[in-house]
């Protein structure tokens, strides 16, 4: 089994190398790529030093996989390239997820859609993949129509150049920017850019990508997304309207017995979601679950998650995984 870590420098890159360790993941053969400036670079991964190559150097091995994240404009030029040598291309970019052709998977709901001739696999956006593993189990029982979320994400999210901003203003020092304002002691109703209905991209993802998951172009979504100043870890107030009434006891249960989902709800302790808590797990975090006095058949949620692991890193090597198991690749 050969692996290609496309953008193993990155945030993400790094935490795939992680997770990959950590789940003993099969590799006869791994291959470090980014950047041509990043050639040469020595990272380790068990104990054992690797040197990073470039992206052609990459194609000539011929992976079997290639875990992408190195943004969508080397995806869309590169992922392509791989395919035709016969590599499975697992994207984190947002380039492939609405291509008809492309599969946007999250293993726990609908990995059973791949197959051998899957040669690029879209993995959902961070904030999309935590709300559908809460909403996924519910859907089937009650039937989703209609959410509204509000997200409150880590800079993180954002990448590298975030992380340092948030870290020189919290120090008093002054560096880089990553945002429009600072985001120490701030909240930004900004996430990627705006779209020509007033939304950002990042609202739209939860719009687009829901829909696309949970197989249903009839579900309503409407977002709001902010950028708030945590160091890791996205959180969700999720209100979903179902088109059949529910119990409380009956959700609990649900999300109880549903893979990937953890559920903290008891208020009596003080016990719900945190990024904090979140943080270096790959679960997704579910709590304060109750239901939504003033209107029928509705429930509120908050859904918290680790974005780079099960929103980004881990949610791609679960792909890869399935893969593997299912002699898919």
């Amino acid at each position: 089994m050969k692996v290609a870590i496309v953008g193993a420098t990155g945030l993400v890159g790094s935490v795939m190398l992680k997770v990959l360790e950590e789940r003993h993941f099969p590799i006869d053969e791994l291959l470090l790529v980014a950047s041509e400036r990043s050639v040469g670079k020595q990272m380790t991964f068990k104990g054992k030093a690797h040197e990073v190559i470039s992206i052609p150097a990459a194609i000539e091995k011929r992976p079997d996989i290639a875990l992408f994240s190195a943004g969508g404009g080397t995806s869309l030029e590169w992922a392509p390239r791989f395919a035709e040598v016969g590599t499975t291309v697992i994207d984190n970019s947002s380039v492939w997820r609405m291509d008809v052709s492309k599969k946007l998977i999250v293993p726990e709901i609908n990995a059973s859609q791949l197959s051998k001739e899957d040669k690029i696999i879209a993995n959902p956006n961070c904030s999309t993949i935590q709300m559908v593993m809460a909403l996924a189990p519910l859907h089937k029982k009650y039937k989703v129509k209609r959410i509204v979320v509000s997200t409150y994400q880590s800079v993180s999210g954002t990448g590298v150049k975030a992380v340092e901003q948030l870290e020189n203003e919290i120090a008093g020092t002054t560096g880089e920017m990553a945002y429009h304002y600072p985001i120490h002691k701030n909240a930004i109703p900004h996430c990627d850019v705006f779209e020509e209905n007033g939304y950002t991209k990042e609202e739209m993802k939860l719009v687009r990508e829901t829909q696309k998951i949970l197989d249903d172009r009839t579900i309503a979504v409407t977002a709001t997304a902010v950028r708030i100043p945590t160091a890791g870890g996205h959180s969700e107030a999720v209100n979903v309207e179902f088109e059949r009434d529910f119990d409380l006891t009956e959700v609990r249960q649900i999300l109880n017995e549903t893979e990937g989902i953890t559920v903290q709800d008891n208020l009596d302790v003080n016990i719900y979601p945190m990024p904090i808590y979140a943080n270096g797990k790959d679960d997704v975090f579910v709590g304060r679950i109750r239901r939504d006095g003033s209107q029928p058949n509705t429930l509120n949620l908050w859904v918290v998650s680790d974005n780079l692991r099960k929103g980004a890193a881990t949610n791609t090597i679960q792909i890869a995984e399935y893969l593997v198991k299912h002699n898919l690749v």
